[in-house]
């Protein structure tokens, strides 16, 4: 996970669920909030270098979670020197995950 796939990766989601379950029940509520919770858990344990990510950002060849969610092997933003700008940023990042489900969902429902 990171912050240049989980977008997309969310939306594709949401479309999916969206195809799948066309109407807005309490079960479709719950697989949202499920689908966002587990992603944002996942990132900002990756963010925040815990050790259980481990294994997630040495399959990707970072250096270490944050350096994954801030690079994904595409950027060069200094992750060890990330600032007050860089956590404001990402923490804005994070609370647009929600949405980024929510729009697949919705995109899916309209058609």
């Amino acid at each position: 996970m990171s912050f240049l796939i989980d977008p997309p990766w969310l939306y594709a989601t949401g479309r999916a669920y969206g195809h799948l379950m066309p109407e807005r029940t309490p079960a479709a509520r719950a697989l949202h909030s499920a689908t966002a919770g587990t992603f944002l858990v996942t990132s900002i344990s990756l963010y925040l270098n815990r050790p259980w990510t481990r294994g997630i950002w040495e399959a990707c060849r970072a250096q270490d979670g944050r350096d994954w969610m801030l690079n994904s092997g595409v950027f060069k933003i200094d992750h060890r020197r990330a600032g007050w700008r860089v956590h404001a940023a990402s923490a804005l990042l994070f609370a647009t995950y929600p949405w980024w489900l929510w729009l697949g969902e919705r995109a899916a429902r309209k058609r």
